[in-house]
């Protein structure tokens, strides 16, 4: 029988290749996309997107790694990071950001600031380290 218990680790859950799902997620664990995702993203943890995974969408997480197709925002708390076979085509608000040989990214980056839950409406404090003159 399954436990209900929240103290629980959080899953991961996974969204498989040839999958296609329009609207919107919301996950307190981990979430990894191979398949296609048309709508928003709202991951607690860490989002992973395959390199046959595709969102077309808003993004929100605390970690993310890409490897396949963003075309959408991208708010990413702690590290973004964009493998060499990543195309991303939009804006990205993060506090750190890798990005490999190879990855095309169009758009802006901003590194640092606010970041907004897409569900709520809250706002979560990305890190910042601020510099004093």
């Amino acid at each position: 029988m399954a436990k209900n218990n929240t103290s629980e680790t959080p899953s991961v859950n996974i969204v498989g290749a040839g999958t296609f799902i329009e609207g919107d997620i919301t996950t307190n664990g981990d979430m990894r996309i191979d398949g296609s995702l048309t709508g928003s993203i709202n991951v607690k943890g860490k989002l992973v997107v395959g390199p046959s995974g595709s969102i077309e969408g808003e993004i929100i997480c605390q970690n993310a790694d890409i490897s396949g197709t963003v075309k959408g925002k991208i708010g990413v708390a702690e590290l973004l990071s964009l493998k060499s076979s990543s195309k991303l085509s939009g804006d990205i608000i993060t506090n750190k950001i890798a990005i490999e040989p190879g990855a095309v990214f169009s758009g802006s980056c901003s590194m640092g600031g606010v970041i907004k839950d897409i569900k709520s409406g809250a706002t979560e404090k990305a890190k910042l380290t601020e510099k004093t003159a």
